[in-house]
């Protein structure tokens, strides 16, 4: 069996984004293959510690996808300050003498891990508008996903999914979560929260959403924070009237399009066109708001505390719900003359936010919670939800398949993530021990 088969046997999918079935993008051919190992979400500590205590099963995993999509080159990029991960990658790198792979060191910067960005900073080439990393020769992967690779090649399914439990919790740590697992046991296993009064988001404070303790972990779950219900991070993503304040307080100094990222890459994307139009109630330039990454640096600048980008989130969902595809596909020349001016460290951002009291270290664990109850997701990737193949009353064992990809779909499969008996079939697979 194939490589490419494995994988989706496997059920791997992107761990770092929105979760693109794996064996659909190892089924391109690219000349280069490039690790995203920038882990650019401030206070977030997984990725970081996988490359160093993994380092042998990345490396493995990525010499796997460059054999499947034939690239004759793979770059692991990664900060510069992530010292341990960069000393334990060369002596693998060293000891395999693979001169094949290099390894890339980024600045502390966001949004280092952003595909635009990190293609842009590793190779010098620049992804056409609304584009993707194979119209210029390249596949892109995550860390995780490509630990999910080597193991797929052994047979081992996803049924676990590395993250980091941090912030306003009393032991953050960074473990091995049963898919499926509830927030609250992932919280609990951190300690417990450390404050009465707070808020759930699952990823990072930049790009993270908002969550409930019932929510459950899924294959592109990075982290679980928990901030004050008072924090400026907390603020920005439940304000309920940012419609209303743009219309009314946008200077129009245009500082949220002179630090986006897609615009300093040449992209024709000018944000505060977009808050303009949506203030005046006119319909040009709203396309624009297609070729927004959601990064959240805008929101972060906004000397008026507005919210540039869930005008935008609003603008492509109402065009979207029209029928309105993107129009943008320019290829553009070169980068911003200023654009290595304008990259925002990891500590402005942390200090803008008082985050800086929760960047501490979340040390890893090898031990695995004994979680007794899951809830999988049948959705937890692009495309079609998978279909259940088991029964309300059967008895599973971890690893096992119980949702398989729709016939002629794009989709991947589920596995379960302990052994028990299968007590509810809905959106999800409800397991008990």
């Amino acid at each position: 069996m194939n490589i490419i088969e494995l994988v989706k046997n496997a059920g791997v999918v992107g761990c770092g984004g929105a979760g693109f079935p794996t064996h659909a993008k190892l089924s391109a051919k690219v000349e280069t293959v490039i690790v995203n190992g920038a882990e650019c979400e401030p206070l977030l500590r997984c990725d970081q510690q996988m490359m160093d205590i993994y380092a042998a099963k990345l490396v493995r995993g990525l010499e796997l996808a460059m054999e499947a999509t034939g690239a004759k080159t793979g770059i692991i990029a990664l900060k510069e300050k992530y010292h341990k991960a960069t000393d334990s990658l060369e002596k693998v790198l060293k000891t395999k003498n693979n001169k094949s792979i290099s390894i890339f060191k980024l600045g502390n910067f966001y949004p280092a891990g952003d595909e635009f960005v990190l293609v842009y900073e590793v190779t010098g080439k620049i992804i056409p508008e609304g584009g993707l990393p194979l119209q210029v020769g390249l596949v892109v992967d995550n860390v995780v996903t490509l630990m999910n690779v080597a193991d797929a090649f052994d047979n081992v399914p996803v049924t676990l999914r590395p993250l980091t439990v941090c912030g306003a919790v009393k032991k953050p740590v960074t473990a091995f979560f049963p898919v499926g697992a509830s927030v609250r046991d992932v919280i609990n296993y951190a300690g417990g929260p450390s404050i009465s009064e707070y808020v759930i988001i699952d990823g990072g404070p930049m790009m993270g959403k908002i969550v409930s303790s019932e929510d459950v972990i899924t294959k592109r779950t990075s982290g679980i924070l928990i901030l004050p219900d008072t924090s400026e991070v907390v603020y920005q993503k439940t304000n309920r009237h940012a419609v209303k304040q743009s219309r009314s307080a946008c200077e129009q100094c245009q500082d949220c399009t002179e630090i986006c990222p897609r615009f300093l890459l040449g992209h024709n994307f000018e944000c505060h066109k977009i808050q303009r139009s949506v203030g005046a109630g006119l319909s040009e330039n709203m396309t624009m708001a297609f070729m927004c990454c959601e990064c959240g640096l805008c929101d972060w600048i906004c000397p008026v505390k507005l919210l540039p980008r869930r005008i935008n989130q609003e603008t492509k969902k109402l065009l979207i719900s029209k029928g309105i595809k993107s129009p943008h596909k320019n290829i553009p020349e070169e980068a911003h003359p200023m654009r290595e001016y304008r990259k925002v460290p990891i500590d402005r951002i942390l200090g803008r936010l008082d985050l800086l009291e929760y960047d501490v270290p979340a040390p890893f664990t090898d031990k695995i919670p004994d979680i007794s109850r899951v809830k999988i997701p049948l959705s937890q990737h692009i495309g079609s939800p998978a279909v259940p193949v088991v029964k309300t009353g059967g008895i599973v064992k971890k690893g096992d398949l119980i949702g398989e990809i729709p016939d002629g779909k794009l989709s991947a499969r589920i596995h379960s993530s302990i052994d028990g008996r299968i007590i509810k079939i809905d959106d999800y697979i409800t397991i008990e021990r």
